[in-house]
């Protein structure tokens, strides 16, 4: 199952709808939506967000790739 297929099938699970999922995490809709579609990388902190929302607990959901800031 793809990345967006995952996260779209868990926010309408946990009853999300994007405005309301991405006010819940703390970024813009768009923002969140890009993410959703695999345009865009969460950080690290942003990821962990999204699966606390989502009460998901495994390892899978994203591609694991996030940017280092040195």
């Amino acid at each position: 199952m793809s990345m967006r297929a995952k996260l779209q099938r868990l926010r309408e699970a946990n009853g999300y709808t994007q405005q309301a999922f991405s006010s819940a995490v703390g970024t813009s809709r768009s923002h969140y939506s890009q993410i959703e579609t695999g345009e865009k990388q969460p950080s690290l902190r942003l990821a962990l967000r999204i699966k606390r929302a989502l009460n998901y607990y495994g390892d899978d959901i994203f591609d694991n790739t996030f940017p280092v800031r040195r």
